[in-house]
């Protein structure tokens, strides 16, 4: 008897590197590659590789990457939630009222920010399993419902949209650094002391690094991301994500709670935006009413990127995370290389449809598809 006469034909085996040209990651990584590159050209000599330079391009990835998270695991699960970027905005006017109108505790305000966002999430996640409506249109009246609460709140309270003061009313306060402070102020002063990174010269900062101590905002990023891939990739409840989004009627044949992880999906990309927005006030130390404006676009733009199917049971959060790390490095880049502003739109469209044609071309190669 041949050594096999046991092996299943029906089972095919493909090689490692065959297995790494479709994972969904791959676009992102060309496209993060090609962007890196072209800046190296076109703008090495501008700062934007220097300590300040990389802070900078460093902290807008970071923002797109705390949304792209939530609406990646959201996307591989099936739905879509195009009220992210009213949330933002509606989260941050919420502590902003809480802690400045109303003069509560600011740990308090955010505390309760997250509850009442995480709330509607879970209503935005209910509403869809339980009517079988397109979650795009769900989230779509949420989009609305939630910015013209955001313009109407302020308006009332304060015959105004924009609230100052909260950096003032943090001060003191045991929760606010979690979102607006930094960490790793002794290893960069040691940095700016052995001459690692640039120190002022001159005035009451003289001797201090440029860069002094990594912001919350990307430490926030860096363990969603941690977090978020862990869940996906080395968990049950990671399974369960891609086989809700994959085939839900087959998911449910076989014991997955489709409708239990579609609903934590939508809460965990309401908190995904409520954290953005919680740094968001404390970097600014204000809420505007058109804070957030057209951020669920480029979160689902970034996750597209990284090579999550529109159709859901596809995807990656490092992938996502590139994406949104394209987002930051090409609107950055474009400033520091002197290009028009406005042409970062159209680079961030050549380099999504770039994209998404690579990882759908080499998919159907690699896996027969058609």
């Amino acid at each position: 008897m041949s050594s096999n006469a046991h092996t299943d034909e029906r089972v095919k085996t493909m090689s490692a590197f065959r297995r790494s040209l479709i994972r969904p990651e791959l676009g992102s990584m060309v496209g993060t590659v090609a962007v890196f590159a072209f800046f190296a050209l076109f703008a090495y000599d501008s700062g934007m590789f220097n300590a300040q330079g990389v802070l900078n391009w460093s902290i807008v990835s970071a923002q797109f990457m705390i949304i792209a998270v939530g609406a990646c695991l959201l996307m591989i699960a099936g739905e879509f939630d195009l009220s992210v970027g009213s949330m933002i905005g509606f989260a941050g006017m919420l502590i902003a009222i809480f802690s400045v109108t109303l003069g509560w505790p600011v740990w308090f305000a955010i505390l309760l920010t997250f509850v009442i966002c995480v709330a509607l999430g879970a209503l935005n996640g209910y509403i869809v399993v339980r009517t079988g409506l397109p979650s795009f249109i769900v989230t779509l009246a949420t989009l609305f419902i939630l910015r013209g609460f955001t313009i109407f709140l302020p308006q009332t309270l304060e015959r105004k949209t924009i609230i100052g003061g909260i950096r003032e009313a943090a001060e003191g306060d045991w929760l606010a650094p979690v979102f607006g402070g930094k960490i790793g102020q002794p290893l960069f002063s040691w940095l700016g002391e052995i001459g690692m990174l640039t120190v002022f010269e001159r005035g009451n900062l003289k001797g201090q690094p440029v860069v002094d101590g990594l912001p919350m905002l990307i430490v926030w990023a860096l363990a969603l991301v941690a977090v978020g891939h862990f869940v996906l990739t080395r968990t049950r409840f990671g399974n369960w994500i891609f086989a809700a989004g994959g085939d839900a009627q087959a998911a449910r044949y076989v014991g997955v709670p489709v409708n239990r992880v579609k609903i934590l999906m939508f809460m965990f990309t309401a908190f995904c935006a409520t954290v953005f927005a919680a740094c968001q006030v404390f970097e600014f130390g204000s809420a505007g009413a058109d804070r957030g404006l057209l951020k669920e676009f480029e979160a689902i733009i970034a996750v597209v990127i990284g090579g999550a199917l529109l159709t859901g049971g596809y995807g990656s959060v490092i992938g996502a995370a590139l994406g949104a790390l394209i987002f930051g490095v090409v609107q950055q880049g474009l400033f520091f290389a002197g290009v028009e502003s406005s042409l970062f739109r159209v680079f961030l469209g050549v380099i999504l449809l770039f994209a998404v044609i690579l990882n759908t071309y080499i998919r159907r190669i690699i896996t027969g598809e058609r």
